[in-house]
This record gives structure tokens, sequence and C-alpha cells, in this order.
């Protein structure tokens, strides 16, 4: 985008076009809207983290969505109670709020093959820029049974998905309780370093 003046008036600073003044230049916004998906794990902490960092970096505005399932043969029952996900939605709308980001919070239900529509659709009524999911880190066996929730929401939407990293497991214990190290190098080439 250009800035040009007219009448004297520089158009692009009274403009509210979607962009931040820093280091003395227009710098562009990338997401002014964020949908954060959120769940009763612990990714979700690191996604509301995540979102919470992407929001202030880029004066942007956060609806968080919480989507509660029903059990599959529960008769009405879902996997929380709705006391239960109304305390998670609350956590993450206040954890937003805290930092100074306009916040917003939607519980819904549905049943187990309806969260990834219900997120995207969520996303689209409110116009958003980018969809913030939290990863589980499920790798090995998970990929058998089928897709994974982030891979579900990329393939119904148009919109940037992010997936907040989950906090990664470490072991525990000394070296000696972990396995010998080897003798002999693992490589038979020197390494090289640029």
């Amino acid at each position: 985008m250009y800035s040009w003046d007219y009448q004297g008036v520089n158009l692009m600073e009274t403009m509210n076009c979607g962009r931040q003044w820093a280091t003395g230049r227009y710098i562009p916004t990338m997401f002014r809207r964020i949908l954060l998906a959120i769940d009763d794990s612990a990714s979700s902490d690191i996604a509301i983290s995540f979102a919470t960092a992407l929001a202030v970096q880029n004066s942007s505005a956060v609806r968080v969505v919480h989507v509660n399932e029903y059990l599959v043969g529960g008769r009405g029952f879902t996997v929380e109670t709705k006391v239960e996900a109304i305390s998670h939605l609350e956590k993450a709308v206040s954890a937003l709020r805290a930092a100074g980001i306009p916040t917003e919070g939607s519980l819904y239900l549905t049943n187990c093959f309806g969260v990834d529509a219900r997120i995207t659709n969520a996303a689209h009524d409110w116009s958003a820029d980018v969809i913030v999911l939290g990863s589980r880190r499920r790798r090995r066996f998970a990929r058998l049974g089928g897709k994974g929730m982030r891979e579900r929401v990329t393939s119904l939407t148009s919109l940037p998905v992010l997936t907040a990293p989950a906090p990664l497991a470490v072991g525990h214990g000394t070296p000696s309780d972990l396995g010998e190290l080897p003798s002999v190098p693992l490589a038979d080439f020197p390494s090289i370093s640029i």
C-alpha cells in the first residue's frame, strides 16, 4: 500500500488500514482477529500463551472457542460437565483479558464427529484471520486411526491454522539409568559447521 498526500494530509496516517507504527515506519499486521480453539488438555495452556503473544504483537482481538463433545452412546452426557467446560473457557478468556487483549468466548456442544466443523464455522462466522489450536503430539498410533484435529480443521477452511506446540516429554533419571553412551563414533565422517 502506498502513502500519498492529498491537500497536505498524509492519507496513510489518517486511514485505519490495519497497520502499526513502529520505529518510524509502518509495518503490516497479519492477523487482526484470532480464533483460539481450546480443550481440557495441557496443550490448551500452550495455545493460550501462543495466542496471547500473537495478539499482543499484532494488536489483535481474540475469540476463544471451547467445544464440549457428547459421549458416543452416552445418552446425552458430555465429556465435561457444563461447570467444567465454562471453567476452562473463563480461565482462557481471563488470561487473555489480563494481558490487555479484547477477548470474548463461546462454548459449543456437538458430537465427536462435528468438532472440526464447529471450530471452522465459528471462525468463518466471526470473520477470523487465523485459527490457533493446541497440539498433543500424538504421533505413533493416532495416525492409524485417522486424521488429527489439526488436519481435519485445515481441510475444512482456507484460513491459516497455527498449531501451538505441546511441551516435550523429558526423560528423568541419571545418564547411567538412561543407558551408556556409545564408545565408538556414530558417524564415520567429520562434522562440518558453517
